[in-house]
């Protein structure tokens, strides 16, 4: 087994290797230094600044609650009060947070993050096949990641010190495996498992006939909650009977950072709690965003169908927080591959880039309650990515539709 471990490794090393060897130097170099370039200012920009990384902390305070075995969803942790929403599993995974000084664990975190990010923007250049030399990958690895702290989903993951981009990487490398790959759907578990909303992934291999792969993403999502049941019995009991159905907890749906149709709605509506208002456009999205998922990937265009049920995840979660569009890194991918030469498709990546980045949410965000009363044109501005959203899927189910006959996925 250790001669089959050793062999693997040994492949990979010589594999990376050799990809480095046929990258052109030129451009090998270039995107080296504007990677270290890109790491000394966010590195500086956190000596400035002393980001808290606050969901750290709520992480690390899981981790200790679950080794005493009790008090994990009392807790509350920084200035804000937050409190633990994940399922108990999750809080057994951060069990090793707890180990750490705090100022350990925020360095630990950003490195994490940032190599998380790159393997994000592989498994993105993997699924989306751009760019279609291999020996480019690695400069378009380094300057994804140069690039990419700079995009407000993701420094918002970073200044926080969250597992956004951890649980992206296991979603998409499941989903990027051929549908006959052992165990396919086991990583999308486990992912539901740390956090709930990636299970709507598992409706999507469901509906687009991938029945083994959504069963084997039950029952690895069913093994995490036995695993949480085994270590933590209370817990989990308090947590799938109450804690999950409780949407406060996790914060106010109505602020700008929550870039859900809900939010959109109940800023729209300028009420905190929009009822009806929300649930009906978002079983209508539900609906729609699954049904052009399913078919983009039956027409054979399932990245397209991958990015429409994370989507849709994004959009119908009651809460879905900007640092959750970390969806937009094999977006744009994918959108940047389809661009090629046409001018008005390069155009639009340009504009989504621009949408990711701009932080308009921000700009317009006032304190207390005065979101509620934003002028419609704030309004749009509140909301980029939840417009952008619907906008892709308005695109998606375009593109389905002009899609004739079945191929193999990109």
């Amino acid at each position: 087994m250790g001669t089959a471990v050793r062999g693997s490794a040994d492949h990979g090393t010589s594999t990376l290797r050799a990809a480095l060897a046929a990258t052109p130097r030129r451009p090998l170099l270039l995107a080296t230094a504007l990677l270290t370039l890109s790491l000394i200012a966010y590195a500086t920009l956190c000596l400035a600044m002393r980001f808290e990384m606050a969901d750290a902390v709520v992480y690390r305070a899981e981790g200790a609650a679950a080794a005493s075995g009790h008090g994990l969803y009392d807790l509350r942790v920084t200035k804000w009060n937050l409190p633990a929403t994940y399922p108990p599993f999750a809080a057994i995974l951060f069990m090793p947070t707890s180990w750490l000084p705090m100022d350990m664990l925020r360095l630990t975190v950003t490195e994490v993050n940032v190599v998380l990010l790159a393997v994000f923007a592989h498994l993105s250049f993997r699924f989306t096949g751009w760019p279609r030399r291999a020996e480019l990958r690695p400069v378009a690895i380094m300057v994804a990641v140069a690039t990419g702290i700079w995009i407000e989903p993701v420094f918002q993951t970073l200044v926080f010190g969250q597992v956004n981009i951890a649980l992206a990487c296991l979603v998409l490398w499941d989903l990027s495996r051929p549908d006959g790959a052992r165990g396919k759907g086991i990583a999308i578990g486990i992912a539901a498992g740390i956090k709930l909303t990636p299970a709507l992934f598992t409706v999507y291999l469901l509906l687009s006939g991938r029945i083994r792969a959504a069963a084997v993403s039950v029952a690895s999502f069913a093994g995490t909650v036995l695993i949480g049941w085994l270590v933590l019995p209370a817990a989990t009991g308090q947590y799938f009977t109450r804690m999950m159905f409780d949407t406060a907890r996790v914060g106010k749906t109505w602020l700008v950072d929550n870039q859900s149709l809900q939010g959109v709605v109940d800023r729209f509506l300028h009420t905190p709690t929009a009822g009806l208002g929300w649930m009906i456009p978002a079983a209508l999205v539900a609906a729609g965003g699954l049904a052009v998922a399913v078919f983009a990937s039956r027409r054979g265009l399932e990245t397209w169908g991958v990015l429409s049920a994370a989507v849709t995840a994004l959009l119908i979660s009651p809460i879905s927080w900007s640092h959750h569009w970390v969806w937009c890194v094999p977006l744009i991918t994918l959108l940047a591959a389809e661009a090629r030469r046409i001018t008005w498709r390069r155009a639009a990546v340009a504009a989504v880039i621009v949408g990711f980045t701009a932080r308009t949410m921000w700009i317009v965000h006032q304190k207390g309650d005065l979101t509620l009363h934003l002028p419609w044109w704030r309004q749009l501005l509140a909301s980029p990515y939840p417009l952008m959203g619907l906008a892709f899927l308005a695109v998606t189910a375009v593109r389905v539709r002009r899609r004739a006959l079945p191929t193999c996925s990109a």
